[in-house]
């Protein structure tokens, strides 16, 4: 591969290792070619790929995604940029690189093709988005297991029911669709890349809860709503986002009991929060007859 990346002008001349990188769940096989210069060499279905290629052509303008050098869609590979940096570690203050990605990606989405389904691109569409949400909520509740009592889950899924009657007011964007600390590449505690899209349509709020729940650290709503407030596309109560916050970090509970127990701990406190605070909303709700 190497010497054909060489032959055909798309790497300079040079010794190059190639060198595979095990990356969690990421689908596909993914290696690093060192050598005078680096890149990453990613190999998947070419379905896969061709999603993945179709993506960063339509937000090549986005300084925090890397550059896509060569694709071969037939034999299911793509040659992208390499960044300098760490995931999950050293990445600073939440409320410093939820900024950062509200300005450098979130803000630059596009609105998508109303007609087309909503959930993963490639994947099985959803009329709703509220029926992404419930095929989500139904796969972290047999993740979480015994780890939250079955009163979370049907509390879950009575926020589900609520949520959904704002599917008509949704704006279908086209998003990275796996906005979380294991994808984001940090240098000096600042963020300097997302990688690894998992694209799919939905709305600009997704990507944004996801990404403030994919990390156990800072989860309070400070700094959450130190963030919302540069977020362009979407005007929402506090009182919503409370709910869309809640439901996304049991989601991520269940992701975590699969793949990243170590996290359990501080998840489970960050849920005991997060549960206090829809408690409270529901009682200020009751208080004042709404």
């Amino acid at each position: 591969m190497i010497e054909t990346l060489q032959h055909k002008g798309i790497i300079p001349n040079g010794n190059y290792e190639l060198v595979e990188l095990k990356n969690g769940t990421t689908s596909g096989r993914v290696y690093l070619i060192s050598g005078e210069e680096k890149y990453i060499l990613k190999y998947d279905l070419p379905v896969g790929i061709g999603i993945v290629d179709k993506f960063y052509c339509a937000y090549g303008q986005i300084e925090l995604f890397p550059k896509v050098y060569e694709v071969d869609g037939e034999k299911g590979w793509l040659l992208y940029e390499f960044l300098e940096g760490t995931t999950h570690t050293n990445r600073g203050l939440k409320a410093d690189w939820m900024k950062l990605l509200v300005t450098g990606v979130l803000n630059r989405y596009e609105a998508y093709d109303p007609q087309i389904p909503w959930g993963r691109v490639g994947g099985r569409p959803r009329p709703t988005w509220s029926d992404f949400n419930r095929k989500s909520l139904e796969y972290a509740y047999e993740n979480v297991g015994d780890l939250l009592p079955y009163e979370d889950y049907a509390m879950m899924n009575g926020i589900v029911e609520e949520l959904s009657r704002y599917d008509a007011e949704e704006v279908k964007y086209y998003l990275h669709g796996d906005t979380g600390v294991h994808n984001f590449v940090f240098q000096n505690d600042c963020l300097v890349g997302v990688i690894d899209p998992s694209p799919m349509i939905g709305p600009v709020l997704y990507d944004f809860t996801y990404a403030f729940c994919s990390s156990p650290d800072d989860l309070t709503l400070e700094t959450l709503l130190s963030s919302l407030s540069l977020l362009e596309s979407v005007q929402v109560e506090t009182s919503r986002l409370i709910k869309e916050v809640t439901f996304q970090l049991y989601t991520r509970i269940g992701i975590c009991s699969k793949a990243h127990p170590h996290d359990l701990d501080a998840y489970l406190k960050a849920w005991v929060y997060w549960k206090q605070l829809l408690c409270d909303l529901e009682k200020t709700t009751v208080e004042s007859g709404g």
